[in-house]
């Protein structure tokens, strides 16, 4: 007998090419089909007799088979059959194209049910490929509102619906993870009629309480996992700094420029934090160039002063020398001690040796033994011949978007980290250069405490942006030229976006290198990034662009993840409408960055995506465009389903703040009186099964 757990293989009646294409859509298990939902409804509700019928109408039809016939076209060789039907009130035609089992699965004098569009010929009123089905059968596929699934070759939604309609039942054995007592103040079904409302609904109301019954279900075990995080982490324990505020306002004063509003809050906010004997786990949410270096390395700073030592992680071995520069030069006026620790390098600074040379062992012994105060380095610091004396405060600058998965694994090797100190673990402080709107920070990050830096330095030149179409294509060129002339340097992006492109991103990358720099640029020098090259070789051409050995670098989308070019004062990108704002706005990041006047200039072959352009044409506050972003394409495509571990329905609902604002009381309120859910074992699953697949911060 199956049950929701029964492998997918195990259903009576499936064939190898339905498996195969099953395991496309993830589906492994009944519960699996169960909870795939439809993401449309086809209205076949206008149930009519066939003399009230109109030309592109929609409607469904009863009647009994008069004729059925089936011919073959000469020209294209195609399977024609024809199905003849009649009521009461008269008689209606019914064609389709290349299905010949028609004529064993359609007999004169069945009974049947036809939906869909009437079309008109010379010979009168017929349906063109309609949905059809018994009329003694269960309304699955005509006769009211008619699931359309997500399908994959070898499964279509006619399949699906009934193949769920046959295990539906299997519900009703299943316990309901959410509450009763819950579901009933919020209005919402149990999970039994949730489900037959989603598959098989009466009406239109039915699928929006089902559909609102599942995007809180999903937002509400989000919500429960993260308080479930925070409340298990107030047990651990971190070692509470002292705030030392006196040599922190010495070193400020001696910075060329005031911090804005933005980064003195977001620097109260982690002082405090830092001054906790629980571990901090914050995020230092900020739009490119607000400056989240400065604030962390004065937590960097914070940390010296209280004799312990920091490590900053970089996802990359050139963005982890980025921040040796820059924390020498921002901390040049300090006693403390940096190390730059990677596979390939091993240097050393402080105010009174400069920069060094080091060997690894030597590096390695100096941190073991307390030297060296800020060690900086890409995540292969945390390896198992890193040893640190006295370890309180790791900060990790996370360029790549959100990468759930790489915050599972990080967070797992940084609590085995060699830190020297018992029975403590070290604060954390992220970093992200993706501005993530309010409602997406609620949402993904109930465990995690958010600092905000949405206030840009006042002498920073704000980057002037401008939509091109094919025929200013030489103007912009010509644009671009002059820039060099004038000593910048350039990037030229083009859109890769699909993983099904991945394997002629070479092919296209090469193609477009060469002829920007045989016709457009043939007296500049052209670098080349792509995503097919090996990581060393990426960091080699940055590093070569940033050493001015390049003019212009061509590049796909990889370039994306930051790398700080001061003299790059000019970004064209091709085929912008392909892109989401808050991506483009990360491309634009990567100019504006020294003293000079930068520019991004986004061509577009489709005039209506312009429209949405504008946005960034208008302004250069990240989280502004991020929320528009969010509003246009939608939470999915903004960070990434995959990436998420949330459902669908949540993700379409993400910008709901009431929803996301109920789920966090409830949730609150149950993880404060059961913190390990004993008295609710099926929602304990569901959020066991949540963590197992999901990282939360």
């Amino acid at each position: 007998m199956p049950n929701l757990q029964t492998p997918i293989e195990k259903i009576p009646q499936i064939t190898a090419r339905q498996k195969n294409a099953l395991a496309k859509l993830k589906m492994e298990k009944i519960q699996d089909l169960i909870f795939h939902f439809p993401f449309r409804y086809d209205d076949f509700s206008n149930f009519l007799s066939i003399d009230q019928l109109e030309k592109d109408q929609t409607a469904t039809v009863e009647g009994v088979v008069q004729q059925i016939k089936q011919t073959k076209t000469w020209k294209r060789k195609m399977f024609v059959s024809e199905v003849f039907l009649q009521d009461q009130s008269g008689l209606i035609r019914a064609v389709w194209f290349n299905q010949p089992y028609l004529l064993s699965a359609i007999s004169q004098g069945d009974k049947l049910r036809l939906s869909g569009k009437v079309s008109a010929d010379a010979n009168g009123f017929f349906f063109s490929s309609p949905a059809w089905e018994k009329a003694s059968r269960e309304p699955t596929n005509t006769a009211g509102l008619v699931p359309i699934y997500s399908e994959s070759e070898g499964v279509t939604s006619k399949w699906l619906r009934w193949k769920i309609q046959t295990f539906l039942p299997l519900v009703q054995k299943v316990s309901d993870p959410i509450p009763a007592e819950i579901l009933e103040k919020l209005n919402l079904p149990n999970l039994s009629m949730a489900l037959q409302w989603i598959h098989f609904p009466q009406n239109r109301k039915k699928v929006l309480i089902a559909q609102k019954r599942f995007a809180f279900q999903q937002m509400f075990f989000l919500q429960l996992s993260s308080f479930q995080i925070r409340q298990s982490r107030q047990k651990e324990r971190a070692v509470p700094f002292k705030s030392q505020n006196e040599k922190i306002q010495k070193f400020l004063q001696t910075l060329p420029f005031e911090m804005t509003g933005a980064q003195k809050r977001a620097w109260q906010e982690i002082s405090q934090d830092l001054q906790k004997n629980q571990p901090m786990n914050r995020l230092l949410n900020g739009d490119v160039g607000s400056g989240k270096t400065l604030v962390a390395l004065l937590a960097a700073l914070l940390t010296k002063e209280n004799k312990l030592q920091t490590a900053l992680l970089a996802p990359t071995e050139i963005l982890a020398r980025q921040h040796f520069e820059s924390a020498a030069k921002l901390l040049k006026k300090t006693e403390i001690k940096i190390a730059l620790l990677t596979g390939a390098y091993q240097k050393s600074f402080s105010s009174q040796a400069d920069f060094q040379q080091e060997k690894r062992a030597e590096l390695l012994e100096k941190i073991r033994q307390g030297e060296i105060d800020l060690v900086i380095g890409t995540h292969a610091l945390i390896q198992k011949d890193v040893f640190f004396k006295n370890l309180a405060l790791i900060i990790v600058d996370e360029q790549h978007r959100f990468g759930v998965n790489q915050r599972a694994h990080l967070q797992k090797e940084i609590e085995k980290i060699n830190d020297g100190i018992k029975n403590k673990i070290p604060h954390l402080l992220s970093m992200t250069a993706t501005a993530i709107p309010r409602t997406l920070a609620m949402a993904f990050f109930g465990s995690l405490d958010v600092s905000l830096l949405n206030e840009m330095p006042k002498n920073r030149l704000p980057i002037k942006t401008q939509i091109f179409n094919e025929n200013q294509r030489p103007r912009a060129y010509e644009f671009i030229k002059d820039q060099i002339r004038q000593g910048r340097q350039a990037f030229i992006i083009f859109p890769l976006v699909e993983e099904s492109e991945s394997l002629s991103e070479l092919k296209a990358a090469v193609s477009e290198h060469q002829k920007l720099d045989q016709k457009i640029f043939p007296n500049l020098s052209l670098g080349l990034l792509h995503g097919q090259m090996k990581p060393i070789e990426k960091e080699k051409t940055m590093q070569e662009f940033k050493d001015r050995k390049f003019d212009i670098l061509v590049a796909t989308s990889v370039v994306e993840v930051g790398i700080d070019i001061p003299n790059a004062s000019v970004i064209l990108i091709e085929d912008a409408d392909r892109f989401g704002l808050a991506q483009l706005h990360q491309f634009r990041g990567r100019v504006g960055r020294g003293e000079h006047q930068s520019f991004c200039l986004l061509f577009s072959s489709k005039g209506t995506a312009n429209a949405r352009l504008k946005v960034l044409e208008k302004t250069n506050d990240g989280f502004e465009i991020a929320q528009k972003d969010l509003k246009l394409r939608g939470a999915g495509q903004f960070f990434g389903t995959q990436q998420s571990g949330i459902g669908d329905l949540a993700m379409e609902n993400i910008s709901n703040v009431r929803l996301i604002e109920i789920c966090q009381k409830y949730a609150q309120q149950i993880i404060s009186a059961d913190p390990l859910l004993k008295k609710y074992p099926a929602l304990q699953k569901e959020v066991e099964k949540l963590q197992k697949n999901t990282h939360l911060e």
